[in-house]
Parts: C-alpha cells; structure tokens; sequence
C-alpha cells in the first residue's frame, strides 16, 4: 500500500534543499539566466548535498542507500529554485545511475567511486538528437561492433556540459537497440561544436556533438555482453524529469497565489474574483495530481516494477501540466508576467522544453 509520508532522512533532505533553493538559487538564478552560466559556488553548494553519492553502495565509496522517491523530493525541492540549476547539480548522476543500473561489475568498480569525491567528475551524456520527431528508442546515431571494438557514427544535441566533459555516455543503435557507450572526449572524431542557443535553461550550456567514426574498445559497451535496459532507464530519466517540472510549477503557482492576494485593482485584491480564484485553484490541483504521479512511478521503480506505462502516463500529463501552470502564472501577472523583471516569464521559457529534454536529468 503506497504512503505519502516522508521518512525522517526524506524529511531533513527536503527541508535542508528547501532553504538552498530560496536561500541560494533564487539569489542567482535571474543573473544565471541573463549571464548564462551558473557561479561555480552554487552548484558546489548544490553537490556537496552528497545525493548522488548517497545512493551508490559502500563498496564503491557511496553510502548505499538508493532511492528513486528520495531522489525525487530532492528534485523537485531544487526545480523550486530553479531548473537551469538543477539540471547542472545533476549532471553527473547522467552517467553515474546508468552504470550503477546496468554497468559491469568492472565498470561499476572503475568508474563509481570517481561519483564519491570531493568533486564531481567532467561527464556528460548524450542521448537526444536534432531532428523532428526524435525517438529514443530509434537512434539515428549507430555503434557497429568490428574487431573487438565498437566504431560510433552520429549527431546529438542538447548535451549539457559537453565543451568542459572528459566523458560522455552516448546512446546508440546497436542492432536494433539502443546501447550506451563510454566514450572518452579526447577519442578522435568526436567535436563539440558551438554552444546552443535556446530559449529557456539559459544557465545551463548544452552542446551538439558529432561523432565521426568513434573507435572504442568493446568493454565501453555499458552492461558489457548483456547490454543495458535502456526501458527502464528512460523511466528513471522521466521521473527525474517529472519531479523537476512539479517543482517549477510549484514555485509558479505559489509566485501566482501571493501575488493575486497582494495586487490590488478596483478596491480589493485580484484575488477576491471567481475567475482569478478558480484559476488558482486548478494550478494548484493540477501540481499535487503531478506529484503524486511522480512518487507513485518512482516508488515502483524502487520495488524493481516495471514502470514503463506509469513512465509514459506521467510525463505525458506532467509536460502539459507544467505548461499550463507556467502559462497562468503569467496571465495572474497580466502586464507585469512579461516583464523580465518578474519570474514568470523565465518559468515559462523553461517549462516549454519539457517534452524535449529526454535524457537531460535522472534519478
């Protein structure tokens, strides 16, 4: 039977994350976006939580107690801060998760204990591409097995952090499925190319990477011989993703409900009127239903369920819901939501790359 109290641990995390994100995050997150870059202070601050080493096992410097629900509320209590920032805290966890879910004990010993540190390593990931209708599961980016190595061909884009990386994991087609593949940034043939220009998640620099005829060894392949799930590692990413978006919507819908009480036109505040208050009222229906969609797909997921059709479901109504709350977060402002001065408008720009960030955040 599924219970929506948090434990104790869960509790003190959510309260300590709550503070960094109105403390810290929201102190730099409108320079972050204007400027875009995010000061190294913040996202040391943001790492030296110690999520991602929390949930790696002992054995490899971690502390061993993982959970998709945990790292769901830390998620969303970040998102309230801010998502550029959110997403750069997490990037090392794009590479980390995969290996601890799929890797090779020789992988897992090799490369996790790297997660532990005093710092995080330069890694990225690379799984979506730029083309209409991407499909994660329909790589156009193809690794072909040839004399004990594998030779990768292909173009991604939306890879955060790729011109500063030393490792990417890049997914690709290997007959018929999709892979993962450790690939070193110094190998020939691959090219970062120029930063994106995008409109929302400013702070956070993304990269197009082409990869010419990449040649790694065999033991790059995550998961060796057996390869990865990679179904049940999008549903950690969607989940990751999901809390995230409640956490913006979040922030909007309470930006939105403070403010309609407090602005004032005709003699009493905006807030008094049905139309205003109704609207309120759906925004904040709308982020519980979102939150609980999310716990409920990661509390499968920390049972070893097969969670790829509440994955689906989740994100399916969590990318609208985060657009709508977005979008009225601006109309409660009226004039005002579209002023950079204001929040609203940044919240809104971010929240529109939810359907397109597949493989940008995970838990």
């Amino acid at each position: 039977m599924l219970n929506f109290e948090l434990d104790e641990e869960q509790r003190m995390l959510k309260e300590a994350m709550d503070r960094f994100a109105r403390e810290d995050m929201r102190k730099v997150f409108r320079d972050a976006d204007e400027e875009g870059h995010v000061p190294d202070e913040t996202v040391r601050a943001g790492w030296e939580f110690g999520l991602l080493p929390s949930g790696i096992p002992e054995s490899y410097g971690g502390f061993g107690e993982y959970s998709v629900l945990t790292g769901a509320v830390a998620m969303e209590a970040l998102a309230y801060g801010d998502l550029a920032i959110t997403l750069q805290i997490a990037a090392p966890g794009l590479v980390a998760l995969p290996i601890q879910l799929d890797g090779t004990d020789e992988q897992k010993r090799t490369y996790l204990p790297r997660f532990c540190e005093e710092k995080p390593p330069r890694v990225s990931a690379a799984l979506s591409e730029p083309r209409v209708q991407f499909d994660p599961f329909a790589q156009q980016t193809v690794a072909v097995r040839q004399n004990g190595s594998y030779r990768i061909s292909g173009y991604k884009g939306l890879v955060p952090l790729a011109e500063s990386a030393e490792m990417l994991l890049v997914y690709a087609q290997q007959e018929g499925q999709t892979q993962a593949f450790i690939v070193p940034t110094e190998t020939a043939g691959v090219q970062v190319e120029d930063r994106e220009k995008l409109m929302g998640v400013r702070a956070l620099p993304t990269f197009r990477v082409r990869l010419d005829d990449v040649q790694i060894p065999a033991e790059n392949r995550v998961g060796g011989e057996q390869g990865i799930q990679f179904a049940r590692i999008l549903n950690h990413s969607r989940v990751a993703l999901g809390a995230a978006a409640v956490g913006l919507a979040r922030a909007g819908s309470e930006y939105a409900r403070l403010y309609a009480k407090e602005r004032v036109q005709f003699g009493e505040p905006i807030a008094h009127r049905q139309s205003i208050a109704f609207m309120l009222a759906e925004m904040a229906i709308d982020v519980d239903a979102a939150r609980l969609m999310v716990w409920e797909t990661a509390w499968k997921l920390d049972r070893g369920e097969d969670t790829t059709r509440e994955a689906r479901v989740m994100k399916h109504f969590v990318d609208e819901m985060v657009m709508q709350v977005a979008d009225r977060t601006v109309q409660t402002l009226g004039g005002y939501g579209y002023v950079r001065e204001f929040p609203a408008e940044l919240w809104l720009r971010n929240a529109r790359g939810f359907s397109s960030f597949d493989g940008l955040a995970i838990i």
